[in-house]
């Protein structure tokens, strides 16, 4: 057989569970895609890589319908410890209780955290919710010795950081 009679499929392929190969769907590819960027962020210093923590967060919470408020806590040298989804809302919002994100803060260990969620409207901006409970966390947070160095709005593709902003 020639190599011009050979047809080859581009799509990215997947094992099944008898051993065979299949064109992965595209729920697979984002979670392979997840577990790469992932891999990528932890251990990794938050301020030495942030395009790694954006587009992470972008593939993680880009695309979903509802809103999730997640924290990523990081050690005392801003390394990335674990990315924990904490809440999960409605189309246009989600209840956040500090007492929670404290209790993980603690559990972890983190000498520091960001703050995300993402916005399904697709709109980044923050809303005076949004910046009241930057500032009732970053208190809270404070009081236990864990600094708030970010808080990060995913929209789609686009992400808005408010310590970027002048925002924290």
């Amino acid at each position: 057989m020639s190599q011009s009679s050979l047809s080859f499929d581009s799509s990215l392929m997947v094992r099944d569970v008898a051993g065979e190969y299949r064109p992965a769907n595209a729920g697979e590819v984002l979670q392979a895609a997840q577990r790469v960027l992932a891999g990528q962020l932890r251990g990794a210093h938050v301020f030495t890589t942030p395009n790694a923590v954006f587009d992470y967060l972008k593939v993680k919470l880009g695309g979903l319908e509802h809103e999730v408020f997640a924290v990523l806590h990081l050690d005392s040298q801003n390394r990335v410890i674990e990315y924990v989804e904490m809440f999960r809302g409605s189309v246009s919002q989600t209840s956040v209780y500090p007492r929670e994100v404290v209790k993980e803060a603690l559990a972890r260990n983190s000498a520091a955290v960001m703050l995300v969620h993402n916005h399904p409207s697709g709109s980044t901006q923050p809303s005076r919710a949004d910046e009241h409970l930057t500032q009732t966390l970053k208190q809270a947070l404070a009081l236990v010795d864990v600094r708030v160095l970010d808080h990060v709005i995913v929209a789609g593709a686009e992400v808005l950081s408010m310590a970027e902003r002048g925002l924290m």
